[in-house]
């Protein structure tokens, strides 16, 4: 989504308050937040990382500083992911760093933003009102939420308006949200909590029973970045890393090949095959053969690894393919649906629903 003709908004500075305010999208994910600023575009993605000292209770820092001082910390220091499998997991920590993000793209101002956020499309009304809850919280006049297959499909640029079906996978951090859209809303979806997190764990386990090594966390991720994938590469690829050794507690440092990631990512990869599968099963036939011509749309930082889109294909028989700038197509989504809110419902709704209701 370009930004270039979008209008300017006008503002009036005085001192270091805005005499306005931006309507702002953030998609709040497990692994990252990314904020789309209206008039401006996506301004800030960073991880969703809070670092505290445990102490005083004070913020030392979030989003890239703080992923820095995960593993790293002393003992009065803690650096935590908020945010578990796709919803809230510490309420008071997620608020303050959506207030610190806010601060962050928007500075002082004397007028609340409005606020759309995204969610997984199943969700509990627990956490739903949890998500309301913070962003309204954390400085927003008025939080309004819509699913994120939604949110990625129209970032991805799909139509989602006409009476044609389209299917979205979008793989995040903590959620693999598989939805068929049509007419506007998801006629048939499922969440499951199977993402980027759960490769990044895959590593890990297969390189201590394989190797007796231990890593972290930040090397499973760039182990996955760089040589992972989940369909044979046509040229294997290899990666040196440092861990721990267990037998002797001394660092070692190893080589890792991209077919034995590929056979640790079988089991994670296979769940999401699956979940799908099960989306197809239940959709409509009529929306199936559209699938069949449309294809399936993948979103989300874990459609990047390499192969996702093959393997896809190759277990369902239908064209598959990565949008362009994946990563940021729910904030994409997010920043459209800013243009729209007066046909959002504030609150307790979002999008697919308040439609269904409505129809």
């Amino acid at each position: 989504m370009s930004t270039q003709n979008m209008p300017n908004m006008p503002k009036r500075k005085r001192g270091s308050f805005y005499f306005f305010s931006n309507d702002v999208g953030i998609d709040l994910g497990t692994a990252s937040v990314l904020v789309y600023v209206r008039g401006k575009g996506i301004v800030l993605n960073e991880p969703s990382v809070v670092a505290v000292d445990k102490t005083t209770g004070k913020i030392l820092s979030v989003g890239d500083d703080a992923e820095k001082m995960l593993g790293r910390t002393p003992g009065n220091i803690i650096a935590i992911r908020p945010l578990r499998e796709g919803v809230i997991s510490d309420y008071e920590m997620t608020e303050r760093m959506i207030k610190e993000f806010i601060r962050k793209v928007l500075g002082m101002r004397l007028f609340k933003p409005n606020v759309v956020m995204c969610v997984p499309s199943i969700i509990t009304e627990v956490e739903e009102r949890a998500v309301i809850d913070a962003g309204t919280q954390a400085g927003a006049k008025k939080v309004f939420l819509v699913e994120e297959p939604v949110a990625a499909a129209i970032g991805a640029g799909i139509d989602i308006s006409k009476a044609n079906g389209n299917m979205i996978v979008d793989i995040g951090g903590g959620t693999t949200d598989i939805a068929v859209i049509s007419l506007g809303g998801i006629v048939e979806s499922t969440s499951i909590k199977i993402a980027g997190d759960k490769f990044d764990e895959a590593i890990v386990k297969y390189i201590r029973r394989k190797h007796n090594v231990l890593i972290g966390d930040r090397t499973a991720e760039a182990i996955k970045r760089e040589i992972g994938c989940v369909y044979p590469r046509p040229e294997e690829a290899s990666m040196e890393i440092k861990g721990r050794c267990l037998m002797t507690g001394l660092p070692r440092t190893f080589t890792v090949e991209s077919h034995e990631i590929m056979g640790a990512f079988d089991e994670v990869s296979s769940t999401i095959v699956e979940a799908i599968h099960g989306v197809l099963e239940r959709t409509p036939p009529e929306l199936t053969g559209d699938i069949s011509t449309n294809g399936i749309v993948m979103t989300g930082g874990g459609a990047l690894i390499w192969g996702f889109d093959k393997l896809i294909a190759a277990k369902t028989g239908i064209p598959t393919r990565v949008a362009e700038d994946a990563i940021s197509c729910v904030a994409l989504g997010t920043g459209n649906c800013l243009e729209n809110l007066d046909k959002m419902q504030d609150g307790t709704m979002n999008l697919s629903r308040r439609r269904q209701m409505m129809n």
